[in-house]
């Protein structure tokens, strides 16, 4: 069997204020922001640090009522989620609802950079929440 990830994306942290957090990255290892965007529809900023072909995703919540926001004042600040590119999401979150896995999203939905995402509950993933990454031909380059 073909493995159904192709790259890791991303690893999320939740942070409490990404202004210190993208100033941290960019002090403490000259990385800089390469995209960043408010998701409305998930109460959340981001901010993504290029690292190789992959990102380090930073997150904070914009409402209260964020999964994010939760996540901080019942974990504090850390490692949120790995997200791991997948050629077809639909096709990806099929195969893994039909072996058993616990999703969160049953069904694809928009994520940023013109995304197509969907999560996989970490009940399911030894304690780790993952988000199935479909890029899109319109979203910033992953690849340069």
């Amino acid at each position: 069997m073909d493995s159904l990830l192709t790259d890791i994306d991303h690893v999320a942290i939740a942070v409490h204020d990404i202004d210190a957090a993208i100033a941290w990255y960019a002090n403490t290892f000259g990385a800089l922001v390469v995209h960043r965007e408010d998701v409305v529809s998930d109460g959340i900023s981001e901010a993504l640090i290029k690292v190789g072909e992959s990102y380090v995703q930073l997150l904070t919540p914009t409402r209260e009522d964020s999964t994010v926001a939760a996540f901080l004042d019942r974990r504090g600040e850390g490692l949120h989620h790995v997200g791991y590119r997948v050629a077809d999401c639909a096709s990806a979150l099929a195969m893994l609802k039909a072996s058993g896995a616990r999703v969160i999203d049953e069904v694809p939905r928009p994520g940023s950079r013109a995304t197509t995402i969907a999560f996989v509950h970490p009940k399911t993933s030894f304690g780790t929440l993952i988000e199935l990454v479909q890029e899109s031909s319109d979203m910033l380059p992953t690849h340069q």
